[in-house]
Formats: C-alpha cells, structure tokens, sequence
C-alpha cells in the first residue's frame, strides 16, 4: 500500500501539514508528461502521474530498506 501520509515540505509555512510525497511525485511526473502534450497509451495524463508516483515511492522504500 502507498503511504499517502508522508509529506514532501513539511515545514511549509504556507500550508499546514505540507504536500503529499506522492502528490509531490505525481506533480512531477504530470509536468513531463504535459510537456510531451499529454501523450501516452497507458491513460489519462492524470493517472499515468499517479501510477508513476506510486512506483517512484515503492522503488524509493524498496532502496531504503
């Protein structure tokens, strides 16, 4: 399962708790993947970031074990 509860900036003024890691991740990756006009043959744009941030935290907690 994905931890969703990790948080990319905590100690962000700005908003109280910070970002999700993995929304962190998957505005990463949707920058990319926009800036190749949204194409891909795996979904929408959207989902495509969110598999590719899910697998970016698996493949991270996988090397920190």
């Amino acid at each position: 399962p994905i931890d969703n509860d990790r948080i990319a900036f905590p100690y962000n003024t700005v908003t109280n708790g910070g970002v999700s890691l993995r929304d962190y991740f998957a505005a990463a990756a949707l920058t990319g993947l926009l800036a190749n006009a949204g194409q891909t043959e795996y979904g929408s744009p959207a989902y495509v970031a969110f598999k590719s941030a899910d697998a970016m935290i698996e493949e991270r907690e996988r090397r920190t074990k």
